[in-house]
């Protein structure tokens, strides 16, 4: 979507309020509703579709401080269905922490049954294996990228896009600003 010569939020690099506000001559209120209008139409269209076949998934840790587990991030649950030339969807979730409650039910609304997921061996994934193929492996930081590829591709391109578009964000629209990456 373009709103003249403006890129709105199917642009690969988004676009913020601010941003849009300026170009539009708008509020920054209106803006934002628009934008968040726009953005849940792009989730609510991808929400039918499951992933299916090799599935990468894997946690990771958006926002503050530096470091695992620091103070301020936000837990975020990643698959990325593979395909023969690279990724095809991807679902990302916002969750508290990552419990097998969490993980089951981010399984069960977003991938079809009975698929193939690859994982890293960290033990709360095994919660995977209750309803799908489970592959996982235990692989030390520097090889992890070749076990589950695409995921950590998928991953640093959302921190990319969250950084470079909007520079930073706070917990409470994270999950909104992730649904506009996937």
């Amino acid at each position: 979507m373009v709103l003249g010569n403006l890129p709105t939020a199917s642009d690969k690099g988004g676009i913020s309020a601010l941003r849009l506000m300026k170009h539009i001559g708008v509020s920054w209120l209106t803006a934002r509703s628009m934008l968040r209008k726009i953005r849940k139409a792009m989730m609510d269209c991808d929400s039918i579709y499951r992933l299916q076949k090799l599935i990468e998934f894997k946690d990771t840790y958006v926002g503050g401080e530096r470091g695992r587990g620091a103070e301020g991030k936000k837990t975020v649950l990643v698959a990325v269905e593979t395909r023969k030339k690279g990724a095809g969807f991807i679902a990302m979730q916002v969750v508290d922490t990552v419990f097998k409650k969490t993980v089951r039910n981010f399984i069960h609304h977003l991938v079809k049954a009975d698929q193939t997921i690859r994982t890293d061996a960290f033990q709360v994934l095994n919660a995977v294996g209750e309803s799908q193929k489970h592959e996982k492996k235990a692989t030390p930081p520097d090889i992890a990228k070749e076990w589950l590829p695409l995921v950590h591709v998928m991953i640093g391109n959302m921190k990319k896009f969250i950084n470079g578009t909007f520079h930073g964000v706070s917990s409470g629209y994270l999950q909104e600003y992730i649904d506009e990456f996937c």
